[in-house]
């Protein structure tokens, strides 16, 4: 994986919601490193939400991250629903 990557920002965001995104992609990217708190990827999460509400935005944020990454933010949202673990690792 590259490590350098650029997000697709929103000319429309502010600077906390830059840093909600990075929050959120940080924690993506450690959930498939090392993993991550559950708590802590529900947290972000549900702040990436409130950024960025509308699915077909989301989907495609999830697609320019996946194809610059290789991960995947749906897989990840995907486990989470599903898993009750303390920990959230792909």
């Amino acid at each position: 994986m590259s490590e350098n990557y650029t997000l697709p920002i929103d000319g429309n965001w502010t600077t906390e919601d830059i840093v909600i995104v990075s929050n959120f992609v940080d924690a993506i990217l450690k959930a498939y490193e090392s993993g991550v708190s559950r708590d802590e990827l529900v947290q972000r999460y549900n702040d990436y939400r409130a950024v960025m509400p509308s699915k077909s935005e989301q989907k495609r944020f999830d697609k320019d991250f996946e194809r610059q990454t290789g991960h995947s933010i749906y897989q990840v949202t995907k486990l989470l629903q599903t898993n009750t673990e303390k920990r959230v690792r792909l």
